[in-house]
């Protein structure tokens, strides 16, 4: 039987567990279906879940279409627990995304798009709660399409339109969909499996209606996955069961698992164990039945593995990625009397193991342990957790941000650790990576300085700290480290030796370079009503964030854009407050950038490197017999190598040269949003007594005053693919030749401009195709341009009708509605499709009138 692993994730509250629920109960697994506000939901089997009504541990059921049975993961759908998954998502085959019909696109869906597009994960969007949705499908559909990708396509429909839409998302579909008239399963499922088409589907887990259909679409067009072929596995998941026996969860990926068989595996301290496995469990809610082996793309639980962690590859499977999303705040752990800190330090590393994400941390000064975690809720169920394991209740302080640091230029880290009879020297180029990047470790040091094992072993020691940074002492990030050069002595160096020198060669580049302090953002969307628009722009002001102009519909109004956590961190109840519980403030993790306000955090803080001995710059030298302290700015004047940076400079400047800027298509961040909206309508003026006064002269402006179009020449921008299929004539042609379609309409833009004098751009559609540059030719008297991959002919159009309208007439022929609009507001003059036709016929008649007249 073919197995198939999906996840269910969505935004709280848009229906996930209801719906997987309903899915269960369609195919018989489930005799009742449970609600989750009642607190009897089946796949929610944690006491905490039910009675907060969310998802907050990954669950695993299973059902059977056809022959292929189908394991289902339900996900939490809340921020705070967003790393849960995030995990889930590097074991799927495919994800079902559900959609709110009354709420749309919300900011954390945005976030899960942009981790599956991270994981290549193909995907298949359920929207829900259509019974309760004012839109209908087609807007919400041309919403999706809108915020998330153009290659959303609704499958629930007549097969003809399906497949006409579906055409429409690749060149390569274009062109069988043509010559065939028709798209089978198997292709469409191959379209699914490489994202280049996501099938969307209507209707509300509540009343059960649209779950056969999205069983349907699941049974179909579901990618069958790529298996090693060997045996291979991926750690996802770490817990406990109900005897407190320790649950390893994964995947299989290659190859069978049996009973009983041992496992060679690398535990997170980098040592190497050898264990057997004692047990395979299938987990169906919170009953499993036991087995004797799993099968390649099997997804059990395994009992006897004592240090494995989520992430980690077993057999041939590779570790997988580092996680995108990371803990934003940091609380001490206030714990009773009679608790000591050691016994409590080992019991919260327990379910650091079940969390990755939890971060516990030892403070060996002061003997007190801090947890880091994503945001509140994720305290109170913490909370929770000690209580209901280790038996005693504990509080936490209020918490502060987990700041980040980062360097702003490459800098040379020299380590040199040399007390009497021990010896070891390296040097290291540390260089800021953009951000997101995390730290990178890497040799380019040749194996005739420094042998190749003591290579590794430094490459290990590089690894397995996590090194801080020297202006707040926060973990470092978004930086690579690379060794380049070393030295050790043919008797006197031992492997502890390099350990030491490593650990100061980082600190010591660290203390050499300019340091920057990171703080974490949240990207935002609040909705008030209309009437607290001023209150909620100046508060947001006040709060460092940047933001686009609110967006009016009904009543309501919409903010979107980004702001330090520090800052929105007691916004929601605020927001609560002064609207009277209409507005809705919706958080999603922004990433890491440049902290606002760094010299009061480090005031604050109050790190001083100099008396961090753990962490100490300084290196060790050797003279007379006796070691002996040097500071870490004076290092370079007894360190025994050359430097390093000026040799390896050129490569290194190149690994710092500002990347490429991003495709017009992809998905973009919040500073490149607001550097787009800026260029566009002008700088956003952060004087909160300014940016809220009316601007007579901007009023006058406003009034009834003639304003003279621009005297530039006329541009005309056409659509080509849109116009080829809007066209009969040409929309024949290209069933049988699209090249001859494409052909034909230059030759009749080329008659146009001729005849009207003005300048023509044809735009085509290449963004599907790998590598592909923006190219532009000069076919006979007008431009031919196809679009770079990522960009579509739209956004092309958008972009240069924007550009032009400054000082020129600019005309757009095309029929896509929203590209109507947004050309509109460029201040471009639209011609539909029809109206093109029309035009161009009258052209034609003209151009032969004249002919016959002249001859």
């Amino acid at each position: 039987m073919k197995q198939r692993t999906i996840g269910i994730m969505a935004h709280v509250d848009s229906g996930k567990t209801t719906l997987a629920e309903a899915m269960l109960y369609q195919t018989g697994v489930l005799r009742r279906r449970g609600r989750v506000d009642n607190g009897d939901s089946w796949l929610d089997t944690d006491t905490i879940e039910r009675s907060r009504g969310i998802t907050i541990f990954a669950h695993q059921a299973a059902f059977q279409l056809g022959d292929t049975c189908f394991t289902l993961l339900d996900t939490p759908g809340h921020v705070d627990f967003s790393a849960e998954t995030e995990r889930t998502m590097q074991v799927l085959d495919c994800a079902v995304l559900v959609i709110s019909g009354t709420d749309g696109v919300q900011s954390h869906t945005r976030t899960l798009w942009s981790l599956l597009k991270r994981y290549r994960v193909p995907v298949i969007l359920f929207v829900n709660k259509m019974d309760l949705a004012e839109k209908n499908r087609t807007a919400l559909v041309q919403e999706l399409q809108a915020k998330l990708a153009p290659e959303i396509v609704q499958f629930d429909t007549e097969r003809t339109q399906l497949c006409e839409a579906a055409a429409a998302c690749s060149e390569a579909l274009m062109e069988q969909y043509f010559s065939e008239g028709d798209l089978s399963d198997d292709v469409l499922a191959k379209a699914v499996g490489e994202r280049d088409l996501f099938p969307c589907c209507f209707g509300s887990a509540r009343t059960m209606k649209g779950i056969p259909a999205l069983l349907d679409i699941l049974a179909k067009y579901v990618p069958a996955p790529q298996y090693l072929p060997e045996f291979g596995a991926r750690v996802f998941k770490i817990s406990v069961d109900a005897k407190g026996i320790r649950l390893t969860f994964l995947k299989i990926t290659g190859g069978t698992l049996k009973n009983r068989a041992e496992l060679t595996y690398t535990d997170a301290s980098h040592s190497t164990l050898t264990e057997k496995v004692t047990g395979i469990r299938f987990y169906s809610g919170a009953k499993f039945t036991a087995a004797d082996e799993a099968e390649t793309g099997a997804v059990c639980a395994v009992t006897g593995l004592t240090a494995a962690f989520a992430g980690m590859g077993l057999g041939a499977e590779r570790a997988g990625a580092d996680a995108l999303l990371t803990p934003v705040m940091r609380y001490q752990l206030l714990l009773p009397d009679g608790i000591a800190p050691t016994a409590a330090m080992q019991q919260l590393q327990q379910l650091e193991a079940e969390d990755p994400q939890l971060h516990v941390l030892w403070d060996s000064r002061l003997s007190a342990i801090s947890v880091q975690l994503m945001g509140q809720v994720q305290l109170e169920v913490l909370t929770r957790q000690i209580a209901d394991r280790f038996g005693y209740e504990v509080r936490f302080d209020n918490g502060t941000v987990a700041y980040r640091e980062t360097i702003a230029h490459p800098v040379e880290g020299v380590g040199h650790y040399e007390p009497l009879r021990h010896y070891a020297e390296i040097h290291l180029i540390l260089t800021p990576l953009p951000p997101g990047s995390g730290i990178q470790i890497e040799t380019h040091c040749p194996e005739d300085l420094l042998d190749r094992n003591w290579q590794r072993l430094i490459l290990t020691h590089l690894e397995e700290k996590e090194h801080l940074g020297v202006l707040t002492g926060s973990p470092i990030t978004d930086i690579k480290i690379t060794l380049v050069n070393g030295k050790a002595h043919p008797k006197h160096t031992e492997g502890g030796d390099f350990r030491q020198a490593t650990y100061r060669a980082v600190r010591q580049g660290l203390r050499t370079a300019e340091s920057v302090l990171l703080e974490p953002y949240y990207s935002f969307v609040l909705t008030v009503p209309a009437a607290s628009v001023g209150r909620a722009m100046t508060d947001l002001q006040q709060r460092a964030a940047a933001f686009t102009p609110p967006a009016i519909t009904g009543d309501l109004a919409e903010i979107t854009g980004s702001a330090p956590v520090a800052c929105l961190n007691d916004y929601a109840a605020e927001v609560l407050g002064y609207t009277k519980g209409q507005g809705i403030l919706s958080l999603s993790f922004g990433g890491y950038r440049p902290c606002h306000n760094p010299e009061e955090v480090i005031e604050r803080l109050h790190y001083d490197a100099d008396s961090d001995l753990d962490n100490s710059a300084d290196s060790v030298f050797c003279a007379h017999g006796a070691g002996f302290l040097v500071r870490w700015d004076e290092v370079p004047q007894y360190m025994h190598l050359p430097a390093s940076l000026r040799t390896h400079s050129t490569v290194f400047e190149e690994e710092i040269a500002p990347p490429p800027q991003r495709p017009q298509f992809s998905a973009a961040g919040d500073d490149e949003l607001m550097a787009i909206f800026e260029r566009t309508y002008g700088k956003i003026r952060r004087d909160s007594r300014k940016a809220m006064r009316r601007d007579a002269r901007e009023e006058m402006t406003d009034a009834k005053v003639h304003v003279p179009p621009p005297k530039g020449k006329q541009y005309l921008l056409v659509d080509g693919y849109n116009i080829i299929f809007a066209w009969e004539s040409l929309k024949k042609l290209a069933a049988e030749s699209l090249e001859a379609a494409r052909d034909r309409l230059i030759a009749l833009l080329q008659n146009y401009q001729g005849f009207h004098r003005c300048t023509v751009i044809l735009v085509f559609d290449a963004y599907k195709l790998k590598g592909h540059a923006t190219e532009v030719t000069q076919v006979g008297n007008i431009s031919v341009v196809y679009t770079k991959e990522a960009e579509t002919a739209d956004s092309y159009i958008e972009r240069v009708s924007h550009e032009l309208t400054r000082e020129h007439r600019v005309r757009v022929a095309t029929s896509d509605g929203l590209e109507q609009t947004i050309i509109l507001g460029n201040g471009a003059c639209r011609i539909s499709a029809r109206e093109f036709e029309a035009e161009m016929r009258q052209t034609e008649a003209e151009i032969r009138a004249l002919i016959g007249g002249t001859g």
